[in-house]
Parts: C-alpha cells; sequence; structure tokens
C-alpha cells in the first residue's frame, strides 16, 4: 500500500468486521527516537493465541470469502521495510490492539497519507461506531472523538456529507498542527 492511511482503513475494516464498536485510533511521532508510532485499538471479538501466533501470514484469515488475509501481513512489512515493527496483543472477548512503529528517517517509510479521508471513509457506513483519533508530536496533542462530536451535532447524522466534509477540515487541521503543517510528511 502506498501510505499509512491506507493501511489504517485496512485495519479499521478487520476491526468492524471483528464485531468492534468502538475503535481508538493514536498517531505518535517522537523526534528523539525517530519513531512514528500507529496504534489501532478496538473492543471487537478479539483472538485466541493459536490465532494471535498466525495472523500476520498472508495465508491466514478468519474470512470465508477468500484464502488470503493480506493486509495485517503488509502492514507488518511496511513497518519493517522502514526499520520497524508491529506488534499485536489481543484476547478473545476483549479486543485487539496493533501498534507498527516506522523510523521517521528512513528513506522506506511511507507517507502518512490522507488519515481524514479514512476517517471519513469510515464514517460513510458505520454512523454508529465510536471512533477516536489522537494525534501527538512533542507537545501537541490533538484529539478527535466522534461521540462528542455527534453531541455537538445534536441529532444531525455524523454520515450527512456537510458533516464529513467538516470532520475531513477539522482532523486535516489536526494534522497540520501537530504535524507542523505538512499532511502527507512529518516535519522534523
Amino acid at each position: 500500500m502506498r501510505d499509512i492511511s491506507l493501511h489504517l482503513l485496512d485495519i479499521i475494516q478487520n476491526s468492524i468486521a471483528a464485531s468492534g464498536t468502538s475503535i481508538a485510533i493514536a498517531i505518535t511521532s517522537c523526534l528523539k527516537s525517530q519513531e512514528l508510532k500507529i496504534s489501532i485499538s478496538d473492543n471487537g471479538i478479539g483472538m485466541d493465541e493459536e490465532m494471535l501466533k498466525r495472523v500476520t501470514d498472508p495465508f491466514i484469515t478468519t474470512r470465508d470469502t477468500r484464502k488470503v488475509g493480506l493486509g495485517i501481513s503488509l502492514f507488518k512489512a511496511s513497518a519493517e521495510q522502514s526499520g520497524g515493527y508491529l506488534e499485536i496483543s489481543s484476547k478473545k472477548g476483549l479486543g485487539t490492539t496493533l501498534e507498527a512503529v516506522f523510523m521517521i528517517d528512513n528513506i522506506d517509510r511511507p507517507p502518512l497519507g490522507d488519515v481524514a479521508d479514512t476517517v471519513a471513509s469510515v464514517l460513510v457506513s458505520n454512523e454508529t461506531l465510536h471512533l477516536t483519533l489522537v494525534l501527538s508530536h512533542n507537545d501537541e496533542k490533538f484529539v478527535f472523538d466522534t461521540e462528542e462530536v455527534k453531541k455537538m451535532l445534536n441529532g444531525v447524522p455524523i454520515n450527512e456529507y456537510e458533516v464529513l466534509n467538516w470532520i475531513k477540515g477539522y482532523i486535516n487541521e489536526g494534522i497540520n498542527v501537530t504535524f507542523g503543517g505538512v499532511l502527507n510528511e512529518i516535519n522534523n
């Protein structure tokens, strides 16, 4: 995949397929360690120990519609190609957390991509999903929470076109402020 936001979209879709109703995304950059951490947690059905050991194998999937499950293995390969890693923790019935670390200064690190569009795309067909996005870099912190937005909307659906456009603009502004004003890259 050409950017990190596409990996995010794939992992979020996995969380929704695993009955996740609450998904927390955290994107954190640290210049001291030169790490960009991407964390996605859900409250879905989780995985047992056996599945957890095999989940990064591209030929393992829980879906009946196909025999391959490339999303997590591609996310892992992308992180490792940039000198980072991917870790997964999961408990059956409690949910799953993926944490991918990319080395910021590695030439093979994919760009962050359009995270705002990814979030809006997810909300189009998942109006009831509780999604939080936390961006942090040094002392800057940005938080987007669908439950807070829904309170402000006073009954207007979160997946209305105008609301989604506002959400995209709000998240893009958060990315620009948090990561230095460049959407697809982290400003050193």
